[in-house]
């Protein structure tokens, strides 16, 4: 990398020899000019310069993790940049977690240990333990974990988030690196499968909080679309057939799906059935050795690239007794996709799929003939638990965002986070996501230390109320987060994007899963079905006396 004085950088700011400089980096924009979206002349005003004050006012950090390779010559004497040159090659963040271990020691209690800070360090911009507070939940096996998850996701997912977001698609090629990176078979949730993926699991064991990191992680990226695109399919559309499924699809569904050699998906809402799930008109009709399948599924996420489809239909009479779940290839005669194009989540692949006269085998019944209600609703905790991680996690970059805009935007002489209304936003942004990630984790440690018949009995209702929460709490920051950017909210791209895209995407955490307004009910009811129970039991014990 070749060192340049400032006043070398100075002779370069003409049409034909335009260079800047962006945080000691010098990039050579000559070629770039007429692809620049603001315009030549903008650049021009800035060539021979350092750009660094402009460029951050209007362009997030990926912008210049994606074209440094292609426009950076060299670095400013004196520079960081200059100075990084010739140390290792790695990042502070990743410097600090390779030291980690070092600085780690017990404190009374046992359980608790003490972390040096990893990540960005903005306050509130990542959860507690990141910041370097004490956790009884987090062990070195996810330091470690949490530090994989957040190179994948920078490697390979942050530099293209725009360009899938715009292109309304997402490449099978990325699923093949999840798989190489070791991680593919954490989205689907405990226990690890090493068997079908042929993957050992992380260092130390895997559990419901190396989960919780891996999507925390994968939702920095900003965008919910991105995140659906890589792992919603498979996390909601696998389980049934790992949990319920015959030995013989769990070898060749399972495996297949672990390894990213196919893909999968969850079929269960229809137009006319969306929360209301125990009335799906998809029938399966028994004819021998063989279901006909006829019907229409709708918000499929993934479906339009998905080899398989977990399939609910109705298989028995009325409501939740006469439903079953059933494995649909794609290959089959009758089976057609059409994909959709929603308001916000464009790379994940919504897809509307019609089933006419579909033939398939009695052998790709999932389970027991009209049990699959049961199944649908023991995968639903796991599922709500998901979208509430996303949900928080992309809160806190719409947080994160408006904290370092507040810092660098300047209105009427002084910067916006001078101006008090905007840091009484950000402490209701703050305090809202903290809250809601304290009560994820402890949620967390339910799932992890509860058998799944105890967390269908006892976690329902309060995953239920975490998923209204969570989704709540992201339309606010969305919204607080559009008034701090103002105008750069309101256009696809630059330093609002993220902005922009969350706001859009809001509704995708807020409807599927089961709305706010059903999932609230849900909770009420199920708390007043236990109260009742329990107050005719105690009757039934004092008659008794």
């Amino acid at each position: 990398m070749k060192v340049f004085t400032m006043a070398q950088l100075n002779e370069h700011a003409s049409e034909t020899d335009c260079w800047i400089a962006v945080d000691g980096m010098v990039l050579d924009v000559t070629s770039f000019l007429d692809a620049h979206p603001g315009g030549r002349k903008i650049l021009l005003k800035e060539g021979g310069k350092d750009a660094t004050k402009k460029f951050k006012m209007f362009h997030g950090p990926n912008v210049l993790k994606k074209y440094k390779k292609k426009l950076a010559i060299g670095v400013i004497e004196g520079s960081a940049a200059h100075k990084a040159i010739g140390k290792d090659s790695k990042t502070k963040a990743e410097s600090r977690t390779s030291k980690l271990k070092d600085h780690l020691f017990v404190q009374p209690p046992p359980a608790k240990l003490q972390y040096k800070p990893f990540g960005e360090l903005v306050p509130w911009g990542d959860p507690s333990w990141y910041q370097g507070n004490n956790s009884p939940f987090y062990t070195e096996s996810h330091i470690k974990f949490r530090k994989r998850c957040r190179e994948f996701m920078e490697r390979e997912i942050a530099p293209n988030v725009h360009e899938w977001d715009e292109s309304y698609s997402f490449p099978k090629e990325i699923f093949k690196k999840f798989y190489d990176a070791g991680l593919l078979p954490a989205i689907v949730g405990p226990p690890w499968e090493s068997k079908l993926s042929g993957l050992a699991p992380p260092e130390g064991g895997f559990d419901s909080f190396h989960e919780l990191i891996i999507i925390d992680e994968l939702a920095r990226c900003g965008s919910g679309g991105v995140c659906w695109a890589l792992f919603a399919g498979i996390s909601i559309g696998l389980p049934p057939i790992l949990h319920f499924g015959s030995e013989e699809m769990k070898q060749r569904v399972g495996a297949a799906c672990l390894r990213a050699e196919k893909f999968i998906c969850l079929a269960i809402t229809e137009p006319w059935a969306g929360s209301d799930v125990a009335n799906i008109r998809t029938t399966a009709r028994r004819e021998g050795d063989f279901y006909i399948i006829n019907g229409v599924k709708k918000w499929i996420t993934n479906g339009i690239w998905s080899d398989y489809f977990t399939v609910a239909v109705r298989t028995g009479g009325p409501g939740a007794r006469g439903i079953s779940m059933v494995l649909v290839e794609r290959e089959r005669p009758g089976v057609s996709c059409r994909h959709m194009k929603c308001m916000g989540m464009w790379p994940s692949g919504t897809t509307y799929i019609t089933f006419e006269d579909v033939k398939v085998p009695v052998s790709n019944l999932i389970g027991v003939e009209n049990q699959g209600f049961k199944q649908i609703m023991f995968n639903f905790n796991h599922e709500r638990w998901s979208l509430v991680c996303q949900s928080n996690r992309l809160a806190r970059v719409l947080f994160e965002e408006s904290f370092q805009y507040a810092m660098k935007r300047r209105t009427f002489g002084k910067s916006l986070m001078d101006h008090q209304v905007i840091r009484f936003k950000l402490a209701e942004m703050a305090r809202l996501i903290d809250s809601t990630h304290a009560w994820t984790e402890l949620v967390t440690y339910q799932l992890l230390t509860m058998t799944r018949k105890e967390q269908n009995q006892k976690l329902g209702g309060t995953i239920a109320l975490l998923k209204a929460q969570s989704s709540k709490v992201m339309e606010y920051c969305a919204r607080e987060a559009a008034q701090i950017f103002g105008g750069a909210s309101f256009v696809r791209g630059g330093v609002g994007e993220k902005i922009e895209r969350l706001y859009r995407e809001v509704r995708g955490y807020a409807i599927p899963g089961g709305s706010e307004e059903i999932l609230e009910d849900f909770a009420i009811r199920q708390a007043q079905k236990s109260v009742l129970k329990k107050q005719k039991k105690q009757q039934g014990k004092s008659s008794k006396l």
